[in-house]
């Protein structure tokens, strides 16, 4: 007996299980609601907001990053849209390989902004197509320096995109640093990405500020705005625009608590440079420092200050790093140090007073604590001091922190004045790391740190005896003093 061939689009089958009755309606007796109801499905996932990474159920630990706890549930729309960004033929391009010899000379050709510290961090200038991340802290000042930027660059078309403020506030810190005239400079409020898109096509802009990239939001999600897959997909949505059209975007980022950027680390993985403007808050002070830098390098760092008509650029950080001392005081040294290719100068504090406590405290601020923990049993090994029993504080000078080795010995030399009481006199600096078993290593570039020495009025310059070699002494007018262990370094100071 032949079996029935039911055709589902045009017959309705009816069949039953148990005391239940289900009916298989046809595709064309579907209402248009019906069917964008069954195309537009929509799933919940598991997101880790450390590493970006999937699953179907929540997890404790992350398989891919190994972090606990950083799972976070979001809903997906699976639906296939024509939002987001296009490209402008309208069609996809399709990439051809080039010989490295046929790419032409000059292709990454850098635009030199007039904030001379803004090109050192981003390696010499804005490339074109770059997407650049630019995070800190909550009124740190990074709106600020981005918008003085923009200002500041009147021979480009420029769209300030500004998904927190208004554009009469934006118009109204213009106004504060100066420069309310300014006609290179559009304001856009919005934080729906088809609607700055739009505009794009309309102005065709040089260059694209986002402020802030967790305030955007993609139609092509159900979520809201700032979580995980809509930061993901907004940084997407920038990224294809940037290199599509050779323009610049910057993205203005916000920071969590524990000082790492807000929302998933794919997104410091998806930008070609990540830009971090910290400062303390008691300090007029603020540094950029490049974090990630695909076209630069990552050790430069740019020094401003917050005046009350914006940020001032500071051409010789090194006077503003020393402070002024009328008189000798012990546990002060000065240490040369070398942020890239800037060599700097700046004031090591220590304090080393008898504990009151059981535990001695241990306190560094600008410093690692942990190498100056190591620092403290080099002292006491090496030198015979018994610092189990003392407090000791360190500072460095200025808010800044400092991670190169060449900070040591100045670090060891403040530390044993403050135990002695001896105060080091103020025309004198250091420069050379320190090893385990107490000898003098050198650093690198030890000329340049010599020579802001030098410019600075300083009079002496202690330096490991290993930089001596092929080092013309006679170049510099400053009484370079080699040393080779600390208990050399010991006698001639105290």
């Amino acid at each position: 007996m032949a079996r029935k061939r039911y055709d589902f689009t045009t017959e309705t089958l009816v069949f039953m299980r148990g005391s239940m009755k289900f009916f298989l309606i046809p595709a064309d007796s579907c209402t248009f609601e019906d069917k964008t109801h069954r195309m537009a499905k929509s799933k919940s996932v598991y997101i880790c907001s450390n590493c970006g990474a999937q699953s179907a159920r929540w997890i404790g630990r992350c398989p891919s990053c190994g972090e606990w706890n950083t799972y976070v549930e979001e809903v997906i729309h699976q639906e296939k849209s024509e939002q987001g960004w296009q490209h402008p033929e309208g069609k996809k391009v399709d990439a051809k390989a080039v010989p490295i010899h046929e790419v032409p000379q000059g292709y990454e050709r850098r635009t030199a902004t007039p904030d001379h510290e803004f090109n050192r961090v981003l390696g010499g200038g804005i490339v074109p197509g770059s997407l650049v991340l630019l995070g800190g802290e909550p009124g740190i000042g990074k709106s600020t320096l981005m918008l003085q930027i923009a200002l500041a660059l009147t021979d480009q078309k420029i769209l300030y995109l500004s998904g927190e403020e208004s554009i009469s506030q934006i118009r109204m810190r213009a106004a504060r640093l100066g420069m309310s005239q300014a006609p290179h400079l559009y304001l856009m409020a919005e934080t729906n990405t088809d609607a700055v898109f739009r505009q794009t096509r309309t102005l065709r802009p040089d260059l694209l500020i986002v402020d802030s990239v967790q305030t955007l939001q993609s139609e092509l999600l159900d979520s809201a705005a700032g979580s995980i897959s809509q930061i993901r997909e907004c940084a997407g949505e920038m990224q294809r625009f940037a290199k599509d059209t050779r323009t610049p975007v910057f993205l203005i980022g916000h920071i969590t608590k524990d000082g790492t950027l807000a929302g998933p680390k794919l997104l410091e993985h998806m930008v070609d440079t990540v830009v971090q403007f910290e400062g303390d808050r008691n300090y007029g002070y603020r540094i950029l420092r490049s974090v990630k830098n695909r076209y630069g390098s990552t050790s430069e760092l740019g020094i401003y200050e917050m005046q009350n008509n914006g940020l001032r650029e500071v051409s010789n950080p090194s006077e503003i790093l020393l402070s002024q001392r009328d008189e000798n005081l012990s546990g002060v040294t000065v240490s040369a140090t070398l942020e890239g290719m800037r060599p700097l100068l700046i004031e090591v504090q220590a304090l080393v007073s008898n504990s009151s406590y059981g535990t001695p405290q241990r306190t560094a601020n600008g410093f690692d604590l942990r190498r100056m923990n190591m620092l403290l049993a080099v002292i006491e090994k090496r030198l015979g001091f018994r610092l189990g029993t003392k407090d000791v504080f360190v500072n460095i000078a200025g808010g800044l922190r400092i991670n190169e080795p060449a900070t040591d010995l100045a670090l060891i030399c403040a530390i044993l004045s403050s135990h002695e009481d001896t105060a080091i006199a103020q025309n004198v600096c250091f420069a050379a790391e320190t090893g385990l078993s107490g000898e003098i290593r050198p650093v690198v570039r030890v000329e340049n740190r010599i020579r802001e020495a030098e410019k600075l009025g300083f009079k002496k310059v202690y330096v490991s005896r290993y930089n001596m070699k092929g080092l013309d002494t006679s170049r510099f007018g400053i009484e370079i003093v080699p040393v080779g262990t600390l208990e050399e370094i010991y006698r001639l100071l105290f």
